[in-house]
């Protein structure tokens, strides 16, 4: 053999080592890497606190996760784009996401306007949007990628109905709502019931998330003499209508959507909020396992923080994911697909939660009807307010 085939041979035996080395070394730095999921949600903006909610729920889930030894041995990590809720945010976070391979399921976004605004994208893409609050109706019905463990509007909205007009014996409602695709929705969906129950509608009157002087609202509605009023907000809108409420002297029953739910409901309230009913997908007192269990991971990560239902949501969506990677791996079509094979997954909001494949949303949810009294939130007993 010559010098220079033996220097070639060296050199191809020295180049295969190296190759060898490097395919290994990759092998291995994709098995030992997270699995990546996207988050679209808010993290500046109007609901900015709820984007921070989910990552406090989130982070929980994913301690949680590990300690369980992670996805077959691979941890399980996030990366959160800042959409504000906004529609056309969050259609170009969807563009982001479907071209980055390594995202193999995406969450979010928090409103359902947002979240339909990018469903095309992830539809077309074939990238699983995972809408944990996205109650819209017509949200799972964008497409087979599109899965949520929110409850309808149309589920929800008549149980709050409910609570009004066959439990607190309210007949004449006003209601007030987010002036959004999501608070329209609700109306439509609570009146519709209500009026149904036997109520009447006196007023309804819709108002943008960034209002904040209610006042000329509220005189309208004290003028139709309701007996009732019901608020179809989030807790930070929702607190400052029922201040502004008892400022103009309007001192009838406040029933309230269960968006409201949160210890900020009461801090931002004070005392316009005691007595304001409220019906809820998550209530701490709540005995089960899964809810104590994280609400005491919660208090121990967060310094005593109380955690609320949106924290909740948050910590249900990704013990979820794990749930469905678990079975689906890495594809994203295998991950779809997977959630149509989870089954009792262990649940804050749902206590074992299993999807209907034909809506695309968890099967039922717990169900607690609340009453502030003594500036806490309490299971309501049935006595008039």
């Amino acid at each position: 053999m010559s010098n220079i085939n033996r220097r070639t041979l060296v050199k191809g035996s020295l180049a295969a080592a190296i190759a060898g080395t490097s395919l290994s070394r990759a092998a291995f730095a994709d098995t030992a890497d997270p699995i990546l999921l996207g988050v679209s949600g808010p993290l500046t903006g109007p609901n900015a606190q709820y984007g921070t909610q989910w990552k406090q729920g989130f982070d929980l889930a994913l301690d949680d996760i590990l300690a369980g030894g992670g996805i077959n041995g691979r941890k399980l990590a996030y990366q959160f784009e800042d959409s504000q809720s906004d529609p056309r945010q969050s259609v170009a976070i969807a563009q982001k996401f479907v071209s980055d391979p390594k995202i193999v399921l995406e969450l979010g976004d928090f409103s359902s306007p947002a979240s339909m605004a990018a469903s095309p994208i992830y539809q077309r893409g074939g990238l699983v949007q995972f809408g944990f609050t996205n109650s819209h109706p017509d949200f799972t019905k964008g497409g087979d990628f599109m899965w949520s463990t929110s409850v309808s509007q149309a589920d929800e909205q008549p149980l709050l109905a409910a609570y009004a007009v066959k439990k607190l014996g309210l007949k004449k409602l006003a209601v007030l709502h987010l002036n959004t695709d999501w608070g329209r929705t609700s109306r439509d969906y609570f009146n519709n019931a209500a009026k149904e129950y036997g109520a009447e509608i006196a007023i309804t009157e819709g108002y943008i998330a960034e209002e904040r002087d209610f006042r000329s609202t509220l005189v309208r509605v004290r003028d139709a003499n309701p007996d009732g009023l019901v608020l179809i907000s989030y807790y930070s809108d929702g607190a400052l209508i029922a201040r502004q409420a008892r400022q103009v002297g309007l001192k009838q029953v406040i029933c309230a959507a269960s968006s409201v739910y949160s210890p900020k409901f009461i801090e931002l309230g004070g005392d316009a909020v005691e007595d304001v009913h409220v019906g809820t997908r998550y209530f701490p007192e709540d005995p089960r396992p899964e809810v104590q269990k994280f609400i005491a991971g919660f208090k121990k990560k967060y310094n005593g923080l109380e955690p609320d239902a949106f924290n909740a949501y948050a910590y249900d969506a990704m013990n979820m994911a794990a749930a469905v990677v678990k079975i689906g791996g890495t594809d994203r079509k295998a991950i779809r697909d997977a959630f149509t094979k989870v089954k009792d997954v262990p649940s804050v909001i749902f206590g074992t939660a299993t999807f209907d494949v034909a809506s695309r949303r968890v099967k039922g949810a717990m169900n607690a009807e609340l009453v502030v009294r003594k500036g806490q939130f309490a299971l309501w007993d049935g006595k008039p307010t």
